[in-house]
C-alpha cells in the first residue's frame, strides 16, 4: 500500500527552477521524486521508474502534455496530474478527457498542491472491487444495488444508479461533461445527452443531497464536469 511518505512523484517539467521547488517541497514530505524535461523523457520514465503519481506540465518543448497523458493512457491507470500555468476552461477539458485524473493551475501554494495528491494516491490504495462504498451519510451497496442516506433507503432510477455508479467508480477524480456522457449514454447527439446529464444530476442531488442547492457528495467543476467527494467538507 502507497503512503505519502515514500511515495513515488514523477515530475514532468521543462523548467528548472519549477523541477527544484517541486523537489524541495515534495521532498520534505517524504516523497521520492524522479524527474523529466520532455514529452519522449517521460514515456520512457514512467516504465523505468514505476512512480505512483506524475505531476505533468502541457507545455513541453517535444509534445503536448495532452499528448504524454493520451499515449500513457494506453496502457497504465497510474494517476496524472496537470500543473501547468494554462487556465483556459478548453485546456483543462482536454487534458481531463484524455486521461489526467486532476488539473493545478501555477501558482500553486506547497499545502494545496500536497492536498491535491493525496487525493489520487488514496484512490490507488482502495480495493477496485469494494462491494460496499461510504462516503459520510452515503452508502452504496453495489452487490445489492442498494443505496442508503443515513441508513434510510434511497430509490433510483436505472440511470440515475449508472451515474452514481461511474461516480463512484471515479471517486475524486474530476469527470468532464463528455466522458459521463460516453460512459451513461454511449455518446449520440452531444447536446441532447447534455440536458439529460444535467437534469439527472439535478434529481441524483434531490434525492442524496440535504441541500442539493449546496451539494456536498456530487459537486460541480464549473465549465468542466463532476466530481464525487468522498470526503465531506
Amino acid at each position: 500500500m502507497v503512503t505519502e511518505t515514500g511515495a513515488r512523484v514523477l515530475v514532468v517539467d521543462d523548467e528548472p527552477a519549477i523541477r527544484r521547488y517541486l523537489r524541495a517541497s515534495l521532498g520534505a514530505h517524504g516523497y521520492e521524486l524522479f524527474e523529466a524535461a520532455t514529452g519522449q523523457e517521460a514515456l520512457a520514465a514512467v516504465p523505468a521508474a514505476r512512480p505512483d503519481v506524475v505531476i505533468l506540465d502541457l507545455g513541453l518543448p517535444d509534445l503536448d502534455g495532452v499528448d504524454v497523458t493520451r499515449s500513457l493512457r494506453e496502457w497504465t491507470a497510474v494517476p496524472i496530474v496537470i500543473l501547468s500555468v494554462r487556465d483556459r476552461e478548453s485546456d483543462k477539458v482536454g487534458a481531463l478527457d484524455a486521461g489526467a485524473d486532476d488539473y493545478i493551475t501555477q501558482p500553486v501554494g506547497a499545502g494545496e498542491l500536497l492536498a491535491r495528491l493525496r487525493v489520487p494516491l488514496r484512490r490507488s490504495n482502495r480495493p477496485e472491487n469494494a462491494a460496499v462504498f461510504t462516503a459520510g451519510d452515503l452508502s452504496v451497496d453495489f452487490s445489492r444495488r442498494q443505496v442508503e442516506v443515513s441508513g434510510e433507503p434511497v430509490q433510483l432510477t436505472p440511470t440515475e444508479y449508472d451515474l452514481l455508479k461511474i461516480l463512484v467508480r471515479h471517486t475524486d477524480r474530476v469527470l468532464t461533461h463528455r466522458q459521463i456522457i460516453r460512459e451513461v449514454w454511449g455518446g449520440c447527439s452531444y447536446e441532447d445527452e447534455m440536458h439529460l446529464l444535467r437534469v439527472n444530476i439535478s434529481n441524483l442531488r434531490r434525492k442524496l443531497e440535504p441541500d442539493p442547492a449546496r451539494p456536498r457528495h456530487v459537486v460541480t467543476e464549473p465549465g468542466i464536469g463532476y466530481r464525487l467527494r468522498s470526503t465531506q467538507l
